[in-house]
């Protein structure tokens, strides 16, 4: 059941890739508008500059007005456990066949489910429109309860047989005949059930603003600690992107506000008091650097160079785009403690600033969200805030280094470089070695190399990916080989669980995964292709 959950916490990383870019246009395209920072000639709605930029920013803003459609075609991508693109087509009708099954309910027996259709969608009154479609507004958690649903039933009839004179249905039109039926009932209990939900959704919202910093405490400490089963997607997803907080998901509401907060001279907090929820960034961008300190400063001297050559990248793709599991994992094997003591710190660094004013959109890195959505907008405006930010930020950094170098080694633990480890470190031309499968076809021999160390494709159940981890559920796990096989085809690590095992690649996961998938479609169809020639 875990690997289960696990394994859609992972798929949800899919649609969530398409988010920095998106935010990046969108942070930039709304500064260039500002009078702040281009003057009032250049700002001017009738001016060419102001007219393109609109333009730019228009575009940036698809992902976050479609974020159900794009987490309902998304999700299978990584659920799927064949044809994924035929599956996100299903998915797809499907889930435009749900909202337009509630449409119609709605609109015909609108006064039975107390739901007024007749309104208009913009007026905060639970409906919105997804595809030119009024429906009711289940955000993302309505796209992904019909994307897996639909999936599910993908996986199970996608290659079903049929007589041959019903041929023509087979494969997806089979899948979408199924799933067509299913998502009548579906729309009917949306409709009974969702107004309800609504309701809890916004007494949440109640209690989580009245809980102020013991809610951002609890909500970023659960955030961090989760990491390692993967199920901390869960925790942010409604969040960021859900009704949990705010409507629409903090991410899109701090977007659409980000000029009015960058123009007003109101604490922050004042105006947003929701972006508390959304600091947990703050612990890649200064508690890594502390992490990584520490773990150099107590690491035998002749091995510094080595371990140097391991945090620098891991450190760097914390800082700036917020993946932080390749430093994670590189202490989590080790000790576990280490990475509780993280999500405490990284909880507390994140309510210490949320007690001293600091809000906004920040569950990334520097370059996807802090410069362009937070620091660069709002330094004209709320400078004092970007500054003590900044400097409870250094301070956590020094926290981090302390507490983790005195945990080293006041309980001697083998983390990388030092004496007596077994653990194996990795030199600069060692990591970089392992990201060169990103640009290179050398990325089939790895992937060949994880598919015989897995114990072939006969023994692989599912493959999935999140972030920086093959996540691949198991026929027999005595049928794998060691881990340092896997670290010897340049894995930063190996966490096994029952039939499931994680292999950790970086940040080219999703290439590994798809050439992981393509081998073990090229075998089977060897396999067929010899039992037809046996047999004739």
């Amino acid at each position: 059941m875990l690997s289960q959950i696990q394994r859609f916490g992972g798929a949800m990383f899919t649609p969530v890739l398409l988010f920095p870019f998106a935010g990046i246009v969108v942070g930039i395209a709304i500064m260039l508008r500002n009078p702040m920072f281009v003057g009032e000639v250049l700002a001017d709605p009738n001016h060419l500059f102001a007219q393109i930029v609109h333009i730019i920013e228009e575009g940036g803003w698809t992902v976050f007005r479609n974020m159900p459609l794009i987490f309902a075609v998304g999700l299978p991508i990584g659920l799927a456990k064949q044809a994924q693109g035929r599956a996100c087509l299903a998915v797809l009708v499907s889930f435009l066949t749900w909202n337009y099954f509630i449409n119609a309910m709605g609109m015909t027996w609108g006064p039975f489910f107390n739901v007024d259709f007749s309104a208009d969608p913009n007026t905060g009154n639970g409906l919105t429109l997804i595809a030119g479609i009024k429906t009711l507004d289940t955000s993302i958690i309505g796209a992904i309860v019909i994307s897996g649903l639909v999936t599910a039933i993908h996986n199970r009839y996608f290659d079903k047989p049929l007589p041959v004179f019903l041929g023509i249905f087979q494969g997806s039109s089979f899948v979408v005949i199924v799933a067509f039926l299913v998502m009548i009932p579906c729309a009917w209990l949306t409709l009974l059930g969702w107004p309800k939900i609504q309701l809890g959704i916004e007494s949440l919202q109640v209690f989580l603003r009245g809980a102020g910093a013991l809610g951002v405490w609890v909500y970023t400490f659960l955030e961090r600690i989760l990491i390692p089963t993967g199920l901390h997607h869960f925790v942010y997803g409604p969040f960021i992107f859900g009704p949990a907080a705010v409507e629409g998901g903090i991410q899109m509401y701090w977007a659409q506000h980000l000029q009015e907060f960058s123009q007003s001279t109101e604490p922050l907090k004042t105006l947003f008091p929701e972006g508390g929820f959304a600091l947990h960034g703050n612990s890649k961008v200064f508690g890594s650097v502390g992490i990584a300190l520490a773990l150099y400063f107590t690491a035998a001297p002749e091995n510094r160079v080595k371990v140097a050559g391991l945090l620098i990248p891991a450190t760097l793709t914390a800082m700036l785009v917020g993946i932080t599991e390749p430093l994670e994992f590189t202490f989590l094997f080790i000790s576990p403690v280490l990475f509780a003591v993280h999500a405490f710190l990284a909880a507390t660094m994140a309510t210490v600033m949320y007690i001293c004013g600091v809000v906004g959109n920040m569950g990334g890195g520097l370059l996807d969200q802090f410069l362009p959505q937070n620091w660069i907008p709002m330094f004209h405006n709320h400078a004092s805030t970007v500054v003590t930010q900044i400097g409870i930020g250094v301070a956590f950094t020094g926290v981090y280094f302390v507490i983790f170098r005195a945990l080293i080694l006041r309980f001697n633990l083998k983390t990388p470089g030092r004496e007596e480890s077994e653990i194996r470190l990795y030199s600069k031309a060692d990591y970089q070695a392992a990201r060169k499968p990103t640009t290179a076809a050398a990325s089939t021999g790895q992937a060949a190399g994880f598919l015989q160390a897995l114990g072939g494709s006969s023994n692989i159940l599912s493959v999935n990916n999140c972030a920086t981890r093959l996540r691949i559920t198991l026929a027999d796990m005595a049928q794998t080989q060691s881990d340092e096989v896997f670290k010897s085809l340049g894995a930063h690590g190996v966490v096994r669980r029952g039939n499931g095992i994680q292999v950790i690649v970086g940040l080219h996961v999703p290439q590994v995964r798809d050439q992981i998938e393509n081998l073990m479609k090229d075998i089977s169809t060897l396999e067929k292709t010899s039992m037809t020639e046996a047999v004739s």
